[in-house]
């Protein structure tokens, strides 16, 4: 839903705020008390349903609503004077009183998204495979569902003449009706696959369609049932149905050749889905639950390099994060992890890709992280890891140029990542392209609005360009994600040397030594 009033939009499905063609950058509460003080604007809404419905029913401070109130009124060019849009009733509560108009969208663009949201569709068959539907009627295998997509993903990029998109702008759509041309237009591909999965019963049943994109055909659809046993064959077969839709000539040894390397302990597997899950959140409490059902997981399967590989980059990122209570110890995991992973597998494009960038970061070692991963690329140039991984290698050693053109090729494959465009910006930055910088922090803003690292990006990229009001609020706001950041921590996290710009912006925007 689009709730449209003045020259603003209110866009609740990507949780955005629009002033014409700008993202307005708001925090998540400020963001939510808008939302709801405009879905209500027919009554005059309490204190305590503020406090019910935005802290849910925590105890705040008067001070503490305040505060949301005057940023809410701010980012929508009101104040507590004038009251043009958010009115205070005394001792009776709030109003939204301006002049609302609703627009429902089917997963659409926004005035901000023109740039990137018309994809040329690449010169060989491409794909974008969408979250499965869990069936289950059990929340607590949505893990499973995610799970056995990111599986089929990872099979389909192993074909080389097949363009296929990443995981993570697929699972933008996650939860979301989507109109499947829509889709194509803003990803780029000819196809969409879709699908439901159901687990009961120590069966699993997968149904899914695939479909193009341009017209709207439906090209194939099937059912497949297995035993729970059999899930690694099931995986198998849905691959080779949508690769065999799209090219009809597949040989079996092109599948054996792009079947990953799992374990064949099913408990370890389903450990890493789960553990998988939560590595995506980017949240402290998400990363200690990811390395629990990790080191499960390797317990069980000792040998099992994805495990392995995965555990290392979470205490890669507990260390870059700040979340780590013991950094050397975490570097060391880190380190210790990744070389357990190549040990098991090391021609695996992503397990040399995530070593390369544990190498950067957390041995210092730029020459061979960027050897490892010019090598991940050369043995799958489909796989956006290899390609992000690569950019963060070249980053690290300060070759700003390669980090970036690293970077564009990872977007293409994932249009929609967040991190990605953290990773854009702050290269950007020491190549003093400050305006673009700018633009990648507010896109990784747009698709994840609580990454407080985007603030940061912001906050130095605002500075730099003198707009010192905007820096401070952004400098504000990763303090809010991040209360206990500061400049020489993030220095000493590693991998920090050759970002001079980027930490001089920090400095200009007023974020503590």
């Amino acid at each position: 839903m689009r709730y449209l009033f003045e020259d603003y939009a209110l866009d609740t499905d990507r949780r955005e705020l629009h002033r014409a063609t700008d993202v307005i950058v708001v925090t998540p509460q400020t963001f939510d008390l808008l939302d709801y003080l405009i879905r209500n604007r027919e009554r005059v809404v309490s204190k305590d349903d503020l406090i019910s419905a935005i802290w849910n029913g925590r105890i705040v401070s008067d001070a503490a609503l305040t505060t949301r109130l005057n940023a809410a009124r701010i980012a929508i060019g009101d104040s507590g004077e004038k009251q043009r849009l958010i009115k205070t009733l005394p001792r009776k509560g709030f109003r939204f009183v301006g002049q609302v108009r609703e627009a429902r969208e089917v997963a659409g663009p926004n005035p901000g998204d023109a740039p990137e949201s018309a994809l040329a569709v690449p010169d060989k068959p491409s794909i974008a495979v969408l979250p499965f539907a869990n069936m289950s009627g059990d929340p607590e295998q949505e893990y499973f569902a995610d799970g056995m997509v990111e599986e089929i993903i990872t099979a389909l990029s192993r074909f080389k003449w097949l363009f296929v998109i990443a995981r993570n702008s697929s699972f933008t759509f996650k939860g979301r009706a989507v109109d499947i041309k829509e889709v194509g237009r803003r990803l780029g591909v000819r196809y969409v696959l879709e699908g439901a999965v159901r687990k009961a019963s120590g069966k699993i049943r997968i149904t899914g369609q695939l479909i193009d994109a341009v017209t709207g055909a439906h090209i194939w659809a099937d059912r497949f049932e297995r035993d729970l046993t059999d899930v690694f064959a099931l995986q198998d077969e849905v691959t080779v149905a949508v690769v065999s839709a799209i090219r009809p000539r597949l040989f079996e040894s092109e599948l054996a050749m792009a079947t990953r390397r799992r374990s064949e302990n099913l408990t370890a597997y389903d450990l890493l889905l789960r553990a998988a899950q939560q590595f995506y959140l980017l949240t402290r409490e998400g990363l200690a639950e990811a390395l629990r059902l990790l080191h499960r997981a390797l317990e069980l399967d000792p040998g099992f390099a994805e495990a392995a590989s995965l555990a290392g980059a979470c205490h890669m990122r507990n260390v870059l994060f700040g979340y780590s209570l013991d950094p050397q110890f975490e570097r060391n995991e880190a380190i210790r992890l990744s070389r357990l992973a190549l040990s098991a597998d090391h021609g695996d494009a992503e397990t040399l890709a995530t070593a390369a960038v544990v190498s950067a970061y957390m041995v210092g070692d730029s020459e061979s992280a960027i050897a490892m991963a010019d090598r991940a690329v050369a043995l799958n140039p489909n796989s956006f890891g290899a390609w992000f991984n690569r950019g963060w290698a070249y980053r690290i050693a300060g070759l700003w140029e390669k980090a970036v053109r690293s970077f564009e090729r990872a977007k293409r494959l994932s249009p929609v990542d967040p991190m990605l465009y953290f990773g854009i910006g702050t290269a950007l930055i020491e190549l003093r392209r400050f305006d673009e910088a700018m633009i990648a922090g507010k896109k990784a803003l747009r698709h994840n609005p609580s990454f407080s690292a985007a603030y940061r990006l912001l906050a130095s990229a605002f500075a730099h360009l003198g707009r010192n009001t905007e820096a401070g609020q952004a400098a504000a706001r990763a303090l809010e994600g991040d209360p206990a950041f500061t400049i020489s921590a993030f220095i000493a996290r590693g991998g920090q040397s050759n970002s001079k710009l980027m930490i001089e912006g920090l400095r200009k925007a007023g974020l503590p030594e």
